[in-house]
């Protein structure tokens, strides 16, 4: 599906866990998440370590929609 949606010209970031199936599956702009039961957070930190965390995957989702990619690229949580 991500394939399709980038070919009728909209950008698209595949948040996901396991970044070999997104290069499986054609994805352009991949985010790695953090664990499968918890993609977008991390239960084993506090609630204000929680929530950075969070924000810094959705900043590096949004940063990588900005980004031109010429092919398949993994953009690292910092």
């Amino acid at each position: 599906m991500v394939k399709e949606i980038e070919r009728a010209g909209i950008p698209v970031v595949h948040v996901c866990t396991v970044t070999p199936i997104s290069m499986t599956v054609g994805a352009n702009r991949i985010v790695p998440a953090v664990a499968i039961p918890h993609p977008l957070g991390n239960p084993s930190l506090g609630a204000a370590e929680e929530k950075q965390l969070r924000r810094k995957i959705v900043q590096t989702a949004l940063d990588a929609l900005a980004t031109k990619v010429d092919g398949q690229t993994i953009f690292e949580v910092k």
